[in-house]
This record gives C-alpha cells, sequence and structure tokens, in this order.
C-alpha cells in the first residue's frame, strides 16, 4: 500500500526538523502508542495498540530514522509484530521544504501487513493505513504549530483529551529553549 500528502506546518523548517526527532513528540504522535523508548540515533522501541477492522492487536515493533539529509528529510521506518495475528510494517519518506508562511511536510508512506492481519482485504488494510498516516501528521501539526494567534491562552487545555498532544506543545518547548 502507497500513498502520499503534504501538510504546510507555520513553523520554521528547524523547529519541525527538531519535532522528527524528538521521541516526546513522536510517542504523542502515533496513534495508540503506550510505550516507546530509545533514541533518534539508536532507534527506538515501541508500543502501539490498533484495532484494524475486527481484529484489536497489540503491535510491539522498532522504529528507526534513517536516509537522513540534516534539515531536509529523512526516512522514519517502522515495524511491528502481534504474535499470531502477523506484522505489520512500512515507512513514510518525509521531506521538508521552507516556504514563506513555514515549512511544507511532504510524505510518502509505504505498507504491508502479512499474517492473518492480511486476510482483512486490502481495502480494510489499506483504509486503515491511510487513516493512521492523516492521524500521525495531523498530530504532528498541531504539536508543532501551536494554537492560533487569536485563540484565548486555555485554549489548548481543552483540545488535550484521549491522548492526543496539546497543540503546539513542542514549538512553545523550543522557543523557551533557543
Amino acid at each position: 500500500m502507497n500513498l502520499s500528502d503534504s501538510r504546510h506546518i507555520a513553523a520554521p523548517p528547524e523547529t519541525v526538523w527538531a519535532a522528527l526527532f524528538d521521541p516526546e513528540v513522536l510517542k504523542a504522535c502515533v496513534p495508540g502508542c503506550e510505550s516507546m523508548t530509545g533514541s533518534a540515533e539508536t532507534g527506538f522501541e515501541a508500543v502501539v495498540v490498533q484495532k484494524v477492522g475486527p481484529v484489536s492487536a497489540r503491535f510491539a515493533g522498532a522504529v528507526a530514522l534513517r536516509d537522513i539529509d540534516p534539515g531536509r528529510g529523512c526516512t522514519i521506518a517502522g515495524e511491528g509484530k502481534v504474535g499470531a495475528a502477523g506484522f505489520a510494517k512500512g515507512a513514510a519518506r518525509v521531506t521538508l521544504e521552507p516556504d514563506a508562511d513555514g515549512t511544507m511536510l511532504r510524505y510518502e508512506v509505504d505498507a504491508s501487513v502479512g499474517g492473518k492481519l492480511a486476510q482483512l482485504g486490502s481495502r480494510i488494510i489499506d483504509g486503515f493505513a491511510r487513516k493512521l498516516a492523516d492521524e500521525f501528521f495531523e498530530r504532528f501539526q498541531a504539536a508543532v504549530e501551536g494554537p492560533a494567534e487569536d485563540a484565548p491562552a486555555d485554549a489548548d487545555a481543552d483540545a488535550e483529551g484521549e491522548g492526543k498532544p496539546r497543540k503546539g506543545w513542542f514549538r512553545r518547548l523550543v522557543s523557551r529553549e533557543g
């Protein structure tokens, strides 16, 4: 299964690049992520719980950042196993291009499943993969961008719910440190 899309992120490329390598950002952005340990240099180990069609599964796997072109792009690759239910693996090639109002993030995802999961059919698997990629990059965008200029200061407290990152928390963190 292959898909591609792009998102405009209202933050400078340096901020977007730093977020791609931050384990807390990645953990917050991966839907269903229960835990993530490791680093960008050595790779991450993650536990993710997802429901694929009628099958609920707990994936234990590894995520690695590779093909790194500093400030311009990288590949986020992962593979998870679910015991008898099978496995899922995929990679997203992410590229960053500066634009007038921030950064254009483009991604191309290639994903596959095997075992019992593959028996669900390509329509279910493709829909699930598209939803997962869209949700990851939506959460990533929210973590980096921050609240709209005219939003009340406490507006992001309501947006936090159900494991989603607070909008713009990473960008605020980076701007405090710099």
